[in-house]
């Protein structure tokens, strides 16, 4: 359960910390000085196709509700779902991180031209979003469980 705890409290750090910028942003654009540099860093858009406040809103809840789903299941906060809905939920936001990195990886490295969207989506969102996304799968497989199960069957 150590390693389950560990790389639960790594994956909710992240993920609170971005569900907290998320909050952030619904009412402002800090770091930003500008709604342009904003949108065309953080989203990858003109500032006139900006995400809406409701949008933004939205992730910053799924986030928060990511953030609680890996901490149930990793034993850090306390479990209101039955076992097997926390489980799939938490493998459901691997899931989603995962392909959300690839994604990123995938057209951001394809992209006819670098931008700043681009070349932070390769430096930070993506990876960022890779790392959550294996930390999380960790944590709905319950990789303590797994290692243990596989070493005492003689399994390396």
């Amino acid at each position: 359960m150590r390693f389950t705890k560990l790389a639960g409290g790594v994956a909710i750090a992240g993920l609170g910390a971005a569900a907290a910028m998320h909050v952030v942003w619904v009412f402002s654009t800090w770091p930003f000085d500008s709604l342009e540099d904003f949108t065309r860093t953080i989203a990858g858009v003109s500032e006139d196709e900006a995400p809406s406040a409701a949008a933004t809103g939205t992730v910053a809840a799924a986030l928060g509700a990511a953030t609680y789903l890996v901490a149930a299941q990793s034993g850090l906060a306390p479990r209101l779902l039955p076992a097997p809905l926390g489980r799939l939920g938490t493998a459901t936001v691997a899931g989603v991180l995962l392909l959300r990195g690839g994604y990123g990886v995938i057209t951001s490295g394809l992209a006819d031209e670098s931008t700043t969207f681009t070349r932070m989506d390769l430096a930070l969102y993506s990876p960022l979003c890779l790392a959550l996304g294996l930390l999380a799968a960790y944590v709905a497989v319950g990789g303590d469980r797994v290692q243990r199960t596989s070493s005492a069957s003689g399994v390396a």
